[in-house]
């Protein structure tokens, strides 16, 4: 997989029919929501509803006009501000309506929330490491990975059965959420899902409709994707 995608005509025209292929199968593009201010201070959201900074909101213009050519045709989104108001910046482009979802928030981490990075590695150290290992952890006392995953990608797939043959959703969320999705549609054990690398913020990862499932074709995507030309295509 490909951990960016092919700058070369990133501004195109939205009605581009070369954007769109024929035959490739429906396509699900996870983007992640801008930059917060505690993204900035590496603290711990969770769900607590933080606003975009000036950045973010830029990063989300930015984005949105790169996916906005790959003509969308739903988009749904985190019911939280910072994904909510990076959804409506391909909305504005598009000319579509926004699904807002409860179960496409970030994870519910209780006590772990607010905290900074180094708070919770000094107060929970041996918890964040358990997780990290992988472990069932109900980090500050929230929910398991597995329990998110089992919310949000439900959500992910009814809207993506609503897609027409060859369509696209545009799934706005949060990273760990993302992450937790993939790996659940990809079918990749629990275990697992911490070897699928972070979002940066306002990057995205592409999911394509095989014969067998679900595929990851692009991972922590901040350009266009290109189509896989070789034997593995």
């Amino acid at each position: 997989m490909s951990t960016t995608g092919g700058a070369a005509g990133a501004t195109g025209s939205a009605g581009s029919t070369e954007s769109r292929p024929s035959g490739r199968g429906r396509r699900v593009i996870l983007w992640r929501h801008g930059q917060t201010s505690w993204n900035v201070d590496r603290r711990f959201q969770g769900t607590t509803d933080v606003e975009l900074t000036e950045t973010g909101v830029a990063q989300a213009r930015r984005a949105a006009r790169l996916l906005a050519s790959l003509r969308p045709d739903a988009i749904v989104a985190s019911d939280l501000q910072r994904a909510a108001d990076t959804a409506a910046e391909l909305a504005a482009l598009t000319g579509l309506d926004v699904t807002h979802e409860e179960g496409l928030r970030e994870t519910y981490a209780g006590v772990w929330q607010g905290l900074t990075h180094d708070e919770i590695i000094a107060r929970y150290g041996e918890e964040y490491a358990a997780w990290k290992r992988g472990e069932p952890v109900r980090r500050g006392g929230g929910e398991l990975e597995t329990e998110v995953a089992e919310r949000a990608a439900p959500v992910v797939l009814r809207h993506a059965e609503k897609l027409p043959e060859d369509g696209t959703l545009v799934v706005v969320s949060h990273g760990g959420t993302i992450r937790t999705t993939i790996g659940r549609l990809l079918g990749l054990d629990s275990r697992h899902w911490e070897s699928l690398g972070g979002l940066s913020n306002c990057c995205w990862s592409v999911l394509g409709e095989g014969a067998r499932g679900w595929r990851l074709l692009e991972h922590n995507a901040g350009t266009l994707p290109e189509p896989v030309l070789g034997d593995d295509d």
